[in-house]
């Protein structure tokens, strides 16, 4: 439940909070989790511009890193209720299929759902929760202000796609090229076992559709591509987003489709010094091979709330090398295979890799969901499958 407006100027005004996190969602309530879990005692600020629970445009796959980054914040409980997902189905864009069991499961949950529990255990732990827009923000050499009427010796900048804050503190707006535009709607899960299904497109690539069964009789379903694709399309992006859905997905027949930014981490910014930190999509960290962000939202979350109450003189120095020391060489991995799977004869060749071996599917998927790296072992099979068929490097 939300202070009042009332209650949060009196207390914004009568002292400077510990931490003020902007944004409410995985990464901000992973922030204030984190710092409170560190310091019990902080005194922790917990800004949105909405009511809880609020619908989040997603695919809502909780994958198993981000499972083990619930464990650390303990606040696992959040997936008591929920079904695990095991098997993963992948079609490349020449039609390759592999479906195996993941050595661990996903889980599906609704943002509406998942949010709003990190919410009310981050507000259980301590922190003060208010219903707040963040207009501007002034950083001063013991605190930084927001809009005038708050005040916060650390401020955490855990505001999505569109983040204020980024902004704010002078850092570039994502480019276009490394940005994905995807719809989200739910469905009747499809008969059978319940699984993760991938579809890649051949089409308009990088770009692919999903249907993600959460175990309960409902799915996910989407479709995403890159915004240039997008916008170089004769017909309107709407149209394009939908056709492609039914195209790729034809049994399907979602509810209302929301569409949703993602924010590449091929562009991510460089976190400056200082008393602002940002985290989760705001940091643009978004998987560009699968577009998953919430694990990156909870570890980063996790890390700034972390170096918000122990980072000592320079909290955004201290972030910095812990984002790097956890996130560094894999998020090197995931941009170098992004640039090689520019050519969809390459993805082709990775999920034919991963149809022959269990050990290649689950290097994939721990690049795609997690925090893997390309191993020696998958770049060779995947070079075999190349030249096994050397026609997939014309495509």
């Amino acid at each position: 439940m939300h202070s009042t407006r009332q209650d949060l100027y009196q207390k914004g005004s009568a002292c400077v909070w510990d931490v003020v996190v902007v944004g409410a969602g995985p990464a901000g309530s992973a922030a204030a989790l984190s710092a409170l879990q560190q310091c019990p005692n902080a005194r922790v600020l917990l800004l949105d511009r909405h009511d809880f629970p609020r619908d989040k445009s997603c695919g809502d796959g909780i994958a198993p890193h981000a499972v083990d980054e619930l464990v650390r914040l303990r606040v696992e409980a959040v997936l008591a209720d929920r079904v695990p997902i095991w098997r993963l189905t992948l079609h490349s864009p020449a039609g390759i299929r592999v479906s195996r069991l993941m050595r661990r499961p996903d889980h599906v949950v609704p943002r509406e759902v998942f949010d709003a529990r990190l919410v009310d255990e981050a507000v259980r732990r301590g922190a003060v929760l208010a219903r707040h827009t963040v207009r501007r923000l002034s950083v001063h050499p013991d605190h930084v202000a927001l809009d005038g009427e708050i005040a916060g010796r650390v401020v955490i900048g855990a505001d999505g796609a569109t983040s204020v804050t980024r902004r704010m503190i002078g850092l570039s707006r994502q480019p276009a090229p490394c940005t994905a535009v995807a719809v989200r709607g739910y469905t009747a899960a499809p008969p059978g076992k319940p699984e993760q299904l991938i579809v890649l497109a051949g089409e308009d690539w990088p770009a692919y559709a999903w249907s993600f069964a959460d175990g309960l009789g409902g799915a996910n379903v989407g479709f995403g591509m890159l915004l240039p694709t997008l916008r170089a399309q004769p017909a309107g992006g709407r149209a394009v987003l939908h056709g492609r859905l039914a195209a790729l997905l034809p049994d399907v027949r979602p509810e209302r489709l929301v569409s949703h930014h993602l924010p590449l981490s091929t562009s991510r910014p460089r976190q400056p010094n200082g008393r602002v930190l940002i985290a989760g999509d705001a940091m643009s960290l978004i998987n560009p091979l699968t577009g998953e962000g919430i694990y990156y939202a909870l570890a980063s979350g996790r890390l700034a709330g972390r170096a918000a109450v122990g980072g000592l003189g320079d909290p955004g120095a201290a972030y910095r090398t812990a984002l790097r020391r956890e996130l560094g060489r894999h998020l090197r991995h995931t941009t170098a295979l992004a640039r090689v799977t520019s050519r969809p004869g390459v993805v082709d060749a990775g999920v034919a890799a991963a149809a022959r071996s269990r050990p290649v599917f689950d290097a994939l998927v721990e690049v795609g969901l997690g925090r893997g790296l390309v191993t020696r072992p998958l770049a060779v099979a995947m070079v075999r499958e190349i030249v096994r068929c050397p026609a997939t490097l014309g495509r």
